[in-house]
């Protein structure tokens, strides 16, 4: 049988695991899914994730800018990750999330994913042997799981700093 856990042991716990990860020297990686494509974000660098809000449509705006978000008071521009990356679109709902990464390098912009695939172990991945580089600027490192899964591990300030990202609107 299941030990079962209070809501308020579950946060506790989640909450002392994000602690140890970004203090101690452990590397903590978060894994999203955007379209076809598994991500790896360093925890450092990702900020809270949550269901996707009403979305305000923006005018003018290339199909991956989904809009602004209302979180809490504060309006975030959200990009539809998969989409960005000329992949399908992601529907808002379901297990759709936002990620948002932007507010620790001075930025409300938030990702919107396929999923949260939850927090993953350096130790778990190795690095793609293929030697195939991504032309992607934001793509520091190809690599490989346990179960041969490929993923893309992602530069964030890199992303958040590129021309073409930036370039929302339509020319």
């Amino acid at each position: 049988m299941t030990k079962r856990l209070s809501l308020r042991e579950f946060q506790e716990d989640l909450v002392r695991r994000f602690a140890e990860a970004q203090s101690g020297n452990r590397r903590a990686l978060l894994g999203v899914r955007a379209g076809r494509e598994n991500w790896l974000v360093n925890l450092t660098d990702s900020g809270e994730i949550l269901p996707v809000p009403p979305l305000a449509a923006v005018p003018l705006t290339h199909d991956w800018f989904r809009g602004l978000a209302n979180v809490r008071g504060t309006l975030f521009s959200v990009v539809d990750f998969s989409a960005f990356h000329n992949g399908p679109q992601t529907v808002p709902g379901g297990p759709a999330r936002l990620l948002l990464v932007g507010a620790r390098h001075g930025t409300n912009c938030a990702l919107l994913i396929s999923h949260a695939l939850g927090l993953r172990n350096p130790d778990d991945f190795r690095s793609n042997p293929d030697g195939v580089a991504d032309d992607r600027p934001w793509v520091t490192e190809r690599m490989l799981d346990t179960r041969d899964d490929h993923w893309l591990q992602l530069d964030v300030p890199t992303l958040l700093a590129h021309r073409g990202f930036l370039q929302a609107g339509l020319e």
